[in-house]
């Protein structure tokens, strides 16, 4: 086996397969008024209503530099807020607000849409989902 051959990479596959779910979910997110980057931050908090910059990165895998505009922009469209953190004032708390609470209604048929889309079942889904979170899993092990 010739390991160099881009059929035989694994990180190929993966990148693809990211892009491609990236642009299915596209035109459903450009209704909601957000790129995909910026529904990950929504999706962390609507789970949490509240978190740290530092928080949001380390879940989202994003540096601040990258967050930054990403939040910039949630903040100009009125889905969050940034404030000092009343306990520690080193850290920004990011709050969601009642305008990116209500998108959530929005957002709520949009997994089981994309499923369909990608023309596979939820246990598919769910098994592929368990594999990549394994290893992501070994990846964060090694960086505590």
């Amino acid at each position: 086996m010739d390991i160099l051959k881009l059929e035989n990479q694994v990180c190929f596959p993966v990148y693809a397969l990211s892009r491609h779910i990236t642009s299915l979910y596209r035109p459903h997110l450009e209704k909601m008024g957000l790129t995909y980057p910026q529904y990950l931050v929504m999706l962390v908090l609507w789970e949490h209503h509240q978190v740290t910059v530092k928080e949001l990165g380390k879940k989202l895998w994003l540096d601040s530099g990258t967050l930054t505009p990403l939040l910039k922009r949630l903040i100009e469209n009125g889905l969050v807020t940034k404030n000092r953190s009343g306990v520690d004032e080193r850290l920004v708390d990011i709050t969601i607000t009642e305008k990116g609470k209500d998108l959530k209604e929005q957002a709520l048929l949009l997994p089981y849409t994309l499923i369909k889309e990608l023309e596979t079942d939820e246990e598919q889904f769910l098994m592929l989902k368990a594999q990549i979170d394994k290893l992501l899993e070994v990846k964060e092990l090694k960086n505590i």
